[in-house]
């Protein structure tokens, strides 16, 4: 990009991403090259999971986000960039400017060009960023003093929504405090603060925070459907019951309001009220994240739509390609498969070995959805955890982490091993669960000897034979490699440490 930071590292060999994260990232520029925009998001999200703290694949993606028209999400990555990355990557600025011209936030609007403009003397979008405050201040500069109010207040919301989505509850919840101590008015703040406070397990204060929505502003919709969130995880099933019989005869004009009103019957099962409302706005060109299309998917398949279900999941899968075999058609085995109980999930985070709590994270990683684990009664205490635990979790939530410690823990490798499993032992019962609980004591083994084996598909081939053997199967080594495509020699290494360490 000219002179800008982001076009200089861009020209540069990535030498600093992992393998997996530099595949990514130069996958995504390619598509966005060719304006696949949904195959840039995929690719370049996956490399923000691999390289969480490189500010250009973070500054790429929000490009991406706002080329399809989700301009609060790119604000929200070019925040994370400016705050905790890079605050000398002054592009960025820049694009917060579009952006919040976009949204009519014409105040930030002016005071990020402006920033711009001060910081990045010859900045390739120079000209493009005197263009758009001329614009600004043409339209709207006896506006800016009206406008000023509201537009902290859209910045404010849009914080917290990043830092709430980011698992970060603790700073979300501090953060809407704030906002609501500084506009007592101001009704989203105020039930984003209610879900800040269930998923820190505060349900007291989440509810008290609802109540007293709901009593300032009567028929608020968004409060009404958080309240019966709760009340479902919570399994107060009259309460739900009578609140969801009350949103049933709320008819919304808001594209916004029907996504809401939709997503929260399908999470309840109530899903012709749901096929309702998510079939309407598909059909008037709504234009949804995954979230939307995974809620249309299963509503349509319990309603007997079975093309849209199957079309919808599609989607889903573009950007979550890790939720392949948990379609809502494969419900039906829930009750026998490990992955889809959540009883077994905590059960397993509850663990009394290393390894049974890594593996509870990652059939957490597989949850068709983390809150309803994170919201148990019974979920872990993730303060007694271990601290590569710690980083496990963390990283499967997608929580920004220091690229030295994630490295030093390594628990990518325990991930991306289980992972290749997880492909050829699916669904998982307890026979399977023996196989990844052996998996998650040899990487153990592995980080105490500080062992220089670094490839998933070995280790898994590996761990299959072994595993195979204990049980009195037939499976040679050939077989192995020939499953998981490596070289027998591989799996002869990482076999002999295993029996060396673990048997």
């Amino acid at each position: 990009m000219g002179n800008d930071s982001m076009r200089r590292k861009q020209k540069e060999n990535v030498v600093s991403f992992f393998p997996t994260g530099e595949f990514y990232y130069i996958k995504g520029m390619k598509a966005l090259e060719k304006r696949e925009l949904p195959k840039a998001k995929k690719y370049l999200s996956r490399a923000m999971d691999l390289e969480p703290l490189e500010p250009v694949i973070a500054c790429q993606l929000a490009i991406v986000e706002t080329e399809l028209g989700h301009y609060e999400q790119s604000n929200g990555l070019l925040h994370f960039v400016l705050d905790d990355l890079d605050p000398h990557m002054t592009e960025c600025h820049y694009f917060l400017a579009n952006n919040y011209a976009h949204l009519g936030s014409f105040k930030e609007a002016f005071r990020h060009a402006q920033m711009y403009l001060d910081l990045a003397e010859h900045g390739e979008y120079r000209e493009d960023a005197e263009d758009l405050l001329d614009l600004i201040t043409l339209d709207h500069e006896e506006e800016f003093e009206d406008l000023s109010e509201q537009d902290e207040m859209i910045e404010m919301q849009e914080k917290s929504r990043f830092l709430l989505e980011s698992g970060h509850f603790a700073k979300a919840a501090e953060h809407l405090e704030e906002t609501v101590k500084k506009y007592p008015d101001f009704w989203a703040a105020y039930n984003n603060l209610a879900l800040a406070y269930f998923y820190l397990g505060q349900s007291e204060k989440a509810y008290g925070v609802l109540e007293d929505v709901l009593e300032r502003n009567p028929g608020n919709l968004h409060a009404i459907c958080n309240k019966i969130v709760f009340y479902f995880y919570e399994k107060k099933q009259e309460q739900l019951n009578d609140l969801a019989n009350q949103l049933a005869k709320i008819q919304p004009l808001i594209p916004d309001q029907q996504f809401k009103i939709g997503a929260t019957f399908a999470l309840i099962g109530r899903y012709k009220e749901a096929y309702r409302w998510l079939k309407k706005l598909q059909k008037s060109g709504f234009e949804g994240d995954a979230g939307f299309y995974y809620w249309l998917s299963y509503a349509a398949h319990h309603t007997d739509h079975p093309q849209t279900a199957r079309s919808a999941w599609k989607k889903v899968l573009q950007d979550n390609p890790e939720k392949e075999g948990l379609e809502p058609w494969g419900a039906g085995r829930a009750e026998s498969e490990i992955e889809r109980d959540p009883e077994a999930i905590i059960g397993y985070l509850n663990g009394k070995r290393d390894e049974e709590r890594l593996f509870g994270i990652f059939l957490l990683s597989l949850a068709a959805d983390h809150k309803e684990i994170m919201t148990h009664p019974k979920f872990c205490d993730i303060e007694t955890l271990q601290p590569y635990e710690k980083i496990y979790l963390a990283d499967i939530l997608g929580m920004p982490i220091d690229h030295t410690l994630l490295s030093e823990m390594n628990t990518r490798l325990a991930h991306e091993t289980a992972l290749v499993l997880y492909r050829h032992f699916r669904p998982l019962g307890s026979q399977e669960a023996g196989l990844f609980l052996m998996w998650f004591s040899i990487f153990l083994e592995l980080q105490y000897q500080k062992a220089n084996m670094t490839k998933p598909a070995g280790l898994a081939a590996a761990v299959e034979y072994v595993w195979r053997k204990l049980r009195n199967e037939p499976f040679s080594q050939s077989e192995a490699g020939g499953k998981y495509s490596v070289s027998v020699s591989t799996v002869q290494k990482y076999a002999k440490f295993i029996r060396e360490h673990l048997l």
